[in-house]
C-alpha cells in the first residue's frame, strides 16, 4: 500500500512540475496574450545595452541577417513566427551557448514554444554563431538575464 502512495505521490508532483513548466514557457497562457498582438509584432520589450562588444556588433549583423525575420528586431520576438531569445528560458543555466550553435547546424524541434520546429540554418559560420550568441547574451543581460 505504501509504495502504491507513493508511486501516486510521485506522479502528482510530475503532473504539478510539468504544468509548472508548461505554463511558465509560453503555454496557454502565452498563446493567448499572442492571439491579441498583430501578427509578427514583437513578442517582448528588449532593453538595449549602452553598447556592445566588438563581437555583439559583428554577431548583431549576422542575427538581422539570417535570424531576425523570426526572433525579431534585437531578439524581441515576433508574433507567429519565433519566440523571443531575450527570455529567461534562453538564460546561460538552461540554454547554454553551445545551444545555440547545436540549433542553427541541426535545427531544434519545438519543445518550449508553439511556433513550430527550426530549421538548420545555412550560411553561417561557427564565427558567425559565436558573434549572435554573444549580442544575444549581451541583449539578455542587459534586460536582467543572466
Amino acid at each position: 500500500m505504501n509504495k502504491k502512495l507513493a508511486i501516486a505521490a510521485a506522479a502528482a508532483v510530475s503532473a504539478a512540475a510539468a504544468y509548472f513548466v508548461y505554463s511558465s514557457a509560453g503555454g496557454k497562457d502565452a498563446s493567448a496574450q499572442r492571439a491579441v498582438l498583430e501578427p509578427g509584432a514583437p513578442l517582448t520589450a528588449v532593453q538595449l545595452p549602452p553598447e556592445l562588444s566588438e563581437t555583439a556588433l559583428i554577431g548583431k549583423r549576422a542575427f538581422d541577417a539570417v535570424c531576425a525575420d523570426c526572433h525579431g528586431e534585437n531578439a524581441a520576438g515576433r508574433n507567429g513566427m519565433g519566440p523571443p531569445l531575450v527570455h529567461k528560458i534562453y538564460e546561460p543555466s538552461h540554454h547554454g551557448d553551445a545551444a545555440f550553435l547545436l540549433a542553427v547546424r541541426n535545427g531544434v524541434r519545438a519543445h518550449h514554444w508553439e511556433f513550430g520546429s527550426m530549421p538548420p540554418q545555412q550560411g553561417l559560420t561557427d564565427g558567425d554563431v559565436k558573434g549572435i550568441t554573444r549580442y544575444v547574451r549581451e541583449l539578455q543581460k542587459a534586460n536582467g538575464i543572466n
